[in-house]
């Protein structure tokens, strides 16, 4: 059965046991695995192995939407892991208000992959164009830059969530409870930003572009949204160790660098192909941070 051929139900499932086996294989890694005596690193090679796995499967079917859902599935998984094997006491609330964060911020996104994916027969339009432009490098681009790299970005900015699970810092503090207000806030808005589009994409004409709702605002909410969710870890692992500020950050700058300069301009090339009234939206609307529209010339 080609991939053409399989249902939304059945890709699911395809999805789902690509995924056990993955965090299984990652799993064997972490308890029957030799170790390297840093909790992180252990973390980072089982997040590794995992990812091995789930790309043999995208090429099993050729299709390496497989991964999508792997970015807001493995992130909780780690996390509870590391706070098991890191020795802070399941007492402190630190732990419990970063866990809440990435739970919330997980189930939002991959109950909205779930809802948006109609099946194997579909791919992200940007994979294969990554391969096509990748010649005879086509597998090892798949490899490294649709499954490793997204890996390795996502694991940066976990860490300071790793510092603030295993480190033993300072007390929980107003930072902590700003860190909470801009997860939270954060999800929500990208949540509600994703349904505005889902709604306005039912009743679009051929060429319309989104410039409503919070789309009038920032031309990528959803993507606002997703940087403000890494950013209340970064936030985190600050109030856990002020004085490290400087690297907790790496990784919420590396997704809003991804975000400004790839997944955007990308996003926004093929926009304007397809709709040449975008450009309309572009001059009037702010690109990434909301902020009240331009008014249109008359």
């Amino acid at each position: 059965m080609s991939t053409a051929q399989i249902g939304k139900g059945q890709s699911l499932l395809r999805v789902a046991i690509a995924y056990l086996v993955a965090f299984g294989a990652g799993a064997a890694w972490l308890y029957l695995g030799p170790g390297t005596d840093h909790l992180w690193l252990d973390g980072l090679i089982a997040d590794l192995v995992a990812t091995a796995v789930v790309f043999i499967a995208s090429r099993l079917h050729g299709n390496s939407s497989f991964y999508d859902a792997y970015w807001s599935v493995l992130p909780p998984l780690l996390v509870v892991y590391w706070w098991s094997e890191g020795g802070l006491d399941t007492g402190d609330l630190r732990p419990w208000l970063v866990l809440g964060v990435i739970v919330f911020w997980a189930v939002r996104l991959t109950g909205n992959w779930i809802y948006a994916f109609p099946g194997l027969h579909h791919e992200d339009w940007r994979y294969p164009m990554l391969r096509e432009k990748a010649g005879k490098a086509e597998a090892l681009v798949d490899l490294m830059g649709i499954h490793v790299f997204p890996t390795l970005q996502v694991f940066l900015a976990l860490v300071p969530a790793y510092v603030a699970v295993t480190w033993v810092g300072r007390d929980v503090g107003w930072l902590d409870w700003v860190a909470v207000l801009v997860g939270v806030a954060s999800v929500v808005l990208s949540f509600a930003a994703d349904l505005q589009m889902y709604r306005f994409a039912r009743v679009r004409q051929p060429g319309q572009a989104m410039d409503s709702g919070l789309w009038s605002w920032s031309r990528h909410p959803n993507y606002f949204g997703e940087f403000g969710f890494w950013l209340s870890l970064a936030l985190f692992g600050i109030a856990t160790a002020p004085g490290d500020w400087w690297w907790l950050v790496l990784g919420a700058v590396g997704i809003v660098a991804m975000f400004q300069g790839a997944s955007i301009p990308m996003m926004e090339q093929r926009s304007l192909e397809r709709r040449p009234e975008y450009q309309a939206v572009i001059d009037r609307v702010g690109r990434f941070v909301p902020r009240p529209p331009k008014r249109a010339r008359a």
